[in-house]
């Protein structure tokens, strides 16, 4: 049996990577396909996350061990095989290449292809430029443009003082018993 992955990115339009893996190959060595495939470094923090069909997080599957608690479900790229979390065609998940800005791939098992078998896995269609690695978080800010802190964003433009109710909130000394409000002086 053969698993065939497809990869997306929400960053490039026309980059899709396709890799077929043995389901019996753990996450490390898709993580290893996926690297090769775009053209990245082996030295980042990365992780996969199986997703819900809203691609909802539900598990992550970590490059080292991060959680010592033995009460908690913890899953580790080399120690995980593909097929303990994964079994079922248009299965979602995120594979997030860049931790501090949680920029990642959207993945989905396209097909199971049976009466095939492969060892390992490799890279079967390669469209477009992957994004970029990493990026810090100014070019990030940059990319997605600037935020729009004109009068509307606060709210209605048409806000007019004079429609404020003052007696709300007891300026001019209504009635309501409160003494004036007097400065206190040091």
């Amino acid at each position: 049996m053969i698993y065939r992955f497809t990869l997306i990115s929400d960053e490039v339009d026309d980059f899709v990577r396709e890799i077929q893996i043995d389901p019996e190959a753990t996450f490390y060595d898709f993580h290893e396909a996926i690297v090769k495939s775009v053209g990245y470094t082996n030295d980042q923090m990365t992780s996969f996350f199986i997703c819900d069909d809203d691609w909802e997080k539900e598990k992550e599957i970590t490059l080292e061990e991060m959680d010592d608690n033995p009460e908690m479900d913890s899953w580790v790229m080399k120690d995980t095989t593909i097929s303990e979390l994964i079994e079922d065609e248009k299965q979602k998940l995120l594979y997030v290449f860049d931790y501090m800005t949680e920029r990642c791939f959207f993945i989905e098992l396209s097909e199971i292809i049976t009466g095939k078998e492969m060892k390992g896995a490799k890279c079967t269609k390669k469209e477009g430029d992957a994004p970029k690695q990493t990026i810090d978080f100014e070019e990030m800010a940059a990319n997605s443009g600037s935020l729009d802190l004109d009068e509307n964003f606060y709210g209605d433009q048409d806000f007019d003082l004079e429609d404020f109710d003052q007696e709300g909130f007891d300026i001019g000394g209504g009635e309501g018993g409160a003494a004036p409000f007097e400065e206190e002086k040091f």
